[in-house]
């Protein structure tokens, strides 16, 4: 997969938490940023499949552990 350019603009204040978060786990603050959207998307998807699967067995809403 090829990489692409996104230019984000984001508040000073914003940019500061996140080079801190960074920090702590010995990221760049790119590589954090482009971690927690894949995280993010994992998530999503996640959530979307087991809906998909409830629905497809009948089970109706089932308690997810949290």
């Amino acid at each position: 997969m090829g990489s692409r350019v996104l230019s984000l603009r984001v508040d000073g204040e914003l940019l500061e938490r996140l080079g801190q978060h960074a920090a702590k786990r010995g990221m760049s603050v790119q590589d954090y940023v482009v971690r927690t959207l894949i995280r993010e998307d994992f998530d999503e998807r996640l959530s979307n499949s087991v809906d998909a699967t409830e629905r497809l067995h009948g089970w109706g809403s089932v308690p997810r552990p949290s």
